[in-house]
């Protein structure tokens, strides 16, 4: 049997031993672990079990020093480098291995990273004859096999969001937190209203649901799946990538430290990192050993039809930390197998969920792929069918349940002058006053009882706000605007929609008619075929909040690239 000499570095790491285990199982190998402490490496070495005529050794190397002389020695077939962390880090690795011959995958996560790997070696990768993957790792490997499984012949993807949320007593290394603490705080990339945009890193959070797992806060981290899942699968409205920390305290304490830096009260926050480590002994005790992840798309499946589909998996006994290793084990054997073609990129595209998930098998790693049609629109539901097909086709297009999820036009904003109405508006978010102000309104549709809930995001300018719109028990539509929320007395005729208010609530307490907010909406097409809206909220005794008045067409969708 030809053994395979393949050459992990960083192989004593928390990931890095990982995948040492998983890989001293396969048969035909010569496989070396290194550390920068050669007993670590040795003693690792020993400890693991063996595939058929497998051989496993271990080696000191630092490949900060005299790597290419130690490639040259070693003539490695392969090498896998799982030292992390990745962030600011150049090419000299995987360029020294493919130097000396070898293929080269990585376990990177950093955005720069891999978004400059392909062209700082694939001329050299396709000139050695030899793969170089970089991130075959929990993202972006995995996370875009998942979005591509699950949205296969789809017309039209319109989000894209994945979260992953490890068990809280999962080993953590100070690599890990060293790439956290990279961009907490700091603006980071996101796929937003179909265009690359940025938000600040652990900042931007919401509730995520994670299947056979509670339910728990997750914030926006920096991936580099933003930026190349967006373009490549000309993705309509969002892609975003969310984790959450199970211990609460863990959560709020980086939230707090992203605070102060947003701020500009604190700069690098490296010298935490061993203070975090400690805190993290106590903790873990509070947390448990399950972890998961979750791929959620929503767009138009290949009938058509508005559908939203998710992948989740569960990790348990404490295994989660194998998952951002598996990507890597699936490519060893795909290079093996001469299955990918020569030449440098990101591991996004380039290996099936069904062969990394074909790595999960010796662990207490499941996974579940669930799928919903979505039924009529929110609008759609409380107007009734005739009253629907009645409306004139901008407004059908926009609020049907396939309809465009990004619009764009301009708008003029008018602002009461009240220090009441000024606090009202920074309160709730609501637009600057201003003239000709670009306008993008994204509308998510969220499939549950019969239809679900819908998201509108306003961005006038640099101004976002959101609301969420729904139908209750007595067929009125609601919509919630931060704490308030309007029950409106949605009716069309004449070709146009009007929304008055027909009671109001502050944080679930109802208002009475002398407190409550008025409001006058009403959406028309124009002669131009573009959907016209105008929108006044007053308040009592103070007068004008607020007026937006302004046109939107359908955001034109990008042609789709290539990962």
């Amino acid at each position: 049997m030809t053994l395979h000499r393949v050459l992990l570095i960083g192989g004593t790491g928390v990931f890095g031993a990982r995948l040492a285990r998983h890989l001293a199982a396969f048969d035909g190998l010569d496989l070396i672990l290194t550390s920068r402490d050669a007993g670590k490496a040795e003693a690792l070495a020993r400890s693991v079990g063996r595939g058929e005529g497998t051989r496993v050794s271990g080696a000191r190397l630092d490949h900060r020093q005299g790597l290419a002389a130690r490639l040259a020695e070693i003539a490695p077939w392969l090498v896998i480098d799982a030292s992390g962390p990745f962030q600011g880090a150049g090419y000299d690795v995987p360029r020294a291995a493919l130097d000396a011959g070898a293929h080269v995958v990585d376990l990177a996560d950093a955005r720069d990273y891999i978004a400059g790997y392909g062209a700082a070696l694939d001329d050299l990768a396709r000139a050695r004859g030899r793969v170089a993957l970089a991130g075959a790792s929990s993202t972006p490997a995995l996370s875009a096999a998942a979005v591509i499984a699950l949205t296969e012949g789809w017309r039209r993807i319109d989000s894209v969001d994945i979260a992953i949320t490890p068990g809280g007593r999962s080993e953590v290394g100070a690599a890990v937190i060293a790439a956290i603490l990279t961009y907490a705080g700091r603006p980071i990339s996101v796929w937003r209203d179909g265009e690359l945009q940025q938000t600040t890193g652990w900042l931007d959070g919401r509730a995520a649901a994670m299947p056979r797992l509670r339910t728990q806060r997750v914030a926006a981290v920096e991936t580099v799946d933003a930026q190349s899942l967006g373009p490549a699968l000309g993705v309509t409205s969002r892609v975003a990538f969310y984790a959450g920390l199970e211990s609460s305290i863990e959560q709020s304490g980086l939230t707090a430290l992203a605070l102060l830096r947003r701020a500009g009260l604190v700069g690098r926050l490296d010298g935490l990192i061993p203070l975090l480590l400690a805190a993290r002994r106590l903790t873990r005790i509070t947390t448990s050993e399950r972890g998961g992840m979750l791929v959620a798309v929503s767009g138009l499946d290949e009938a058509g039809a508005p559908r939203h589909a998710r992948w989740s998996l569960l990790a348990e006994q404490g295994h989660g930390p194998q998952v951002p290793t598996l990507a890597t084990a699936a490519a060893v054997r795909a290079i093996r197998a001469g299955q990918l073609a020569p030449g440098a990129r990101s591991a996004a595209g380039a290996l099936t969920l069904g062969r990394i998930e074909a790595e999960m098998t010796p662990y207490a790693i499941s996974t579940t792929i669930e799928t919903a049609a979505h039924g009529p629109a929110v609008f759609q539901q409380v107007l009734g069918a005739a009253a629907f097909a009645g409306l004139p086709e901008p407004l059908k297009a926009f609020h049907r349940s396939d309809g465009d999820p990004v619009w764009q036009g301009r708008a003029s904003v008018e602002g009461g002058r009240s220090p009441v109405a000024r606090l009202v508006r920074w309160v709730i978010g609501l637009p600057r006053p201003g003239a000709d102000v670009p306008v993008t309104v994204s509308v998510e549709r969220e499939a549950s009882g019969g239809g679900g809930e819908e998201i509108w995001t306003r961005t006038f300018g640099g101004t976002r706000f959101s609301s969420r719109l729904r139908r209750d028990a007595d067929g009125k539509l609601v919509e919630r605007f931060g704490p308030l929320t309007f029950r409106l007395g949605l009716a069309a005729s004449e070709g146009r929609i009007s929304l008055p208010v027909l009671d109001a609530q502050l944080w679930g307490v109802p208002l009475p008619s002398l407190l409550r907010p008025r409001c006058e909406a009403v959406e028309r097409a124009d002669e131009e075929g573009r959907f016209r809206f105008d929108v006044t909220l007053t308040l009592p005794v103070f007068g004008l909040l607020v007026r937006y008045a302004g046109w939107l067409k359908p955001k034109p969708a990008k042609a789709r690239g290539a990962l």
